[in-house]
């Protein structure tokens, strides 16, 4: 399989503009052909390589770098570090209006930008229709472009990379910006773009749509590539940090001390075996073990809780020992041990925590938590917490699916 794109090393930086005279600055050292002093680093250590057919989500926080490693894999920038190679024709959608005249029609920004990719005058009339209407922007079509929303102008701008059919197709948030009936209709045309052999670089906030459009992610963040790899353990990672993040991952840190000299106290917790705090990933489905042994400072019996909350707090599902009319088991030092198996765990991928509470005997009073991060993968595109087990009846299969 060819190589239609590669970076190496990449890397772009700025210089550090704050006052007018350090812009003026920059400009004397770029003219002289000088290092610009203090710089800023937007993307560092890029190493990527697109092979023709291969479908790449590109995604992260707003300013991780993502629309600048986009305009250095087109040329529009000039890496700082580093190279691009590219070995064929891309069509990319970077920026609203990029490429158009504000004075002229949009009939007439097609002929212009059809004349730039090549197209003889026989073949800008054979396709100018389709473009037209594609676009479905109707009269305006005959308007000038600075009198488009944004909506129109990338109504007019997918229209054009469509009719071209480029080697490579690189879009950044386009579909955030159309209306419903134009997002379909691009998803459409990608689709059938993809399953021809065409090759997809999407940049997205939207995680649906590049595990439905990708096969492959890449997470940007502060600039630099957190992970690359399959699209939905990719996805998962950073759908599972946001959830941490929206959590508030500096909590209170557990006072040892404190909880020693309570009635009830966690003295160990194990997950599937494992006492570290973030546990190996678990894959969709598999068993859970959790296990806890928890202190008695006057030998009594502890009523013990556990729960499994999301990443971000939300809770999923929680279950007492004595609603369930069983006890902790005692062990000769004086401790408790007390285990739960799920057989089958039905929760979705995502960053998971798992809680261990130990009550006093009546179930009244809570003495003690102890946490656990538990991440759970899978090539599941359902949203939500759990998977319900569910038939589809009278339905048939889907010809194609981009996530196979």
């Amino acid at each position: 399989m060819s190589v239609l794109v590669q970076a190496r090393g990449l890397g772009k930086s700025y210089p550090r503009v704050f006052r007018r005279s350090d812009r003026l600055r920059a400009l004397v050292n770029l003219l002289a052909g000088r290092a610009s002093g203090e710089v800023t680093p937007v993307l560092q250590d890029i190493d990527l390589k697109v092979a023709r057919g291969q479908s790449l989500g590109l995604i992260g926080d707003n300013g991780a770098g993502k629309s600048t490693l986009l305009k250095l894999l087109t040329g529009v920038l000039t890496p700082t570090h580093g190279r691009v190679e590219v070995n064929g024709r891309i069509g990319a959608l970077l920026e609203l209006g990029a490429g158009f005249h504000p004075e002229y029609s949009g009939r007439d920004n097609i002929a212009m930008s059809a004349t730039l990719q090549g197209f003889s005058a026989d073949e800008l009339a054979a396709r100018l229709d389709d473009i037209v209407a594609f676009a479905d922007i109707g009269h305006y079509i005959d308007e000038p472009v600075k009198h488009y929303s944004s909506g129109m102008v990338v109504r007019l701008g997918f229209a054009i990379v469509a009719a071209t059919r480029p080697d490579l197709l690189i879009t950044d948030e386009v579909l955030a910006v159309g209306d419903e009936s134009f997002q379909k209709k691009c998803i459409r045309w990608m689709e059938d773009y993809l399953d021809q052999g065409g090759t997809l670089i999407l940049v997205s906030h939207s995680m649906y749509h590049i595990q439905k459009l990708c096969r492959q992610a890449l997470w940007l963040r502060q600039g630099r590539m957190q992970a690359c790899g399959d699209v939905f353990e990719v996805t998962q990672a950073y759908l599972a940090y946001h959830e941490r993040k929206s959590a508030g991952e500096d909590s209170r840190a557990r006072d040892l001390d404190a909880v020693r000299g309570l009635e009830f106290h966690v003295r160990t917790m194990r997950v599937n075996g494992e006492e570290a705090e973030t546990l190996p990933a678990l894959e969709q489905g598999a068993a859970l073990t959790v296990e806890a042994t928890i202190a008695s400072r006057d030998g009594r019996v502890p009523v013990v809780n556990i729960g499994i909350a999301r990443g971000d707090g939300t809770p999923v599902y929680g279950v007492s020992s004595d609603m369930d009319g069983v006890q902790p088991a005692p062990l000769p030092d004086g401790d408790y041990r007390i285990v739960l198996h799920f057989a089958e765990l039905p929760l979705l991928p995502a960053s998971y925590t798992i809680r261990v509470h130990p009550l006093d005997s009546e179930g009244m009073r809570l003495f003690d938590t102890v946490e656990r991060t538990l991440t759970v993968r899978g090539r599941s595109p359902e949203s939500g917490l759990v998977r319900l087990a569910h038939v589809w009846e009278h339905a048939a299969p889907l010809s194609r699916s981009r996530s196979e």
